[in-house]
């Protein structure tokens, strides 16, 4: 076959098989939103709908178990993720940057956006009522298709479920779309750089 495919974007998507972590995971991001004033305010200040610490907490697995727990499961599937798109990572390895937590409310959504100055990028899910909307990913070659036409694929939506680990390469641009969901959507994004 004369054409092969150059250059694919590789995605993870597993499950953490966790029962008691994520039922910790919930109780700890709803206090966070709670008694979080600083991310509060941040949220209220920037548009987003519902909570989160990302300006305002950067040592949740210092601060609560349940986050040290899920480190630790998220190092190993960043590590196999990692060793999966072929990294030569000169014997070391990717190591947490930031972690924060997103409780995002009905009609919350989180425009197309990248990860600068990180390596991989990725989302756990905690709540993930009916409704609660995908992640968008886009196309990596779409700013350089000029005037190309239309075509399949474009755009990809992944449908995370509790438990669903997503991860890519922090270039990638994607965006969470529009929760219609009658109950809150719970997340936690994190980066691992080199």
């Amino acid at each position: 076959m004369p054409t092969r495919p150059l250059f694919p974007t590789m995605f993870y998507d597993a499950a953490i098989d966790a029962p008691d972590l994520l039922a910790d995971l919930h109780d700890s991001c709803l206090s966070l939103a709670a008694e979080d004033a600083a991310g509060r305010r941040w949220s209220r200040e920037n548009g987003y709908r519902g909570y989160t610490s990302y300006a305002s907490l950067d040592d949740l697995p210092l601060r609560d178990p349940a986050f040290a727990d899920l480190k630790r499961h998220l190092d190993r599937h960043v590590a196999a993720f990692a060793r999966d798109v072929g990294m030569d990572l000169a014997g070391k390895r990717l190591r947490l940057d930031s972690l924060w937590v997103n409780v995002m409310k009905s009609g919350g959504t989180h425009s197309g956006h990248l990860h600068p100055h990180s390596t991989v990028s990725g989302t756990f899910y905690v709540a993930v009522p009916p409704g609660s909307g995908a992640l968008k990913l886009e196309d990596p070659r779409l700013p350089m298709m000029m005037a190309a036409p239309q075509r399949d694929g474009t755009f990809v939506y992944m449908e995370p479920h509790p438990g669903t680990v997503f991860l890519w390469e922090s270039w990638l641009r994607h965006e969470v779309m529009p929760s219609a969901a009658k109950d809150a959507r719970i997340s936690i994004s994190f980066n691992y750089r080199w």
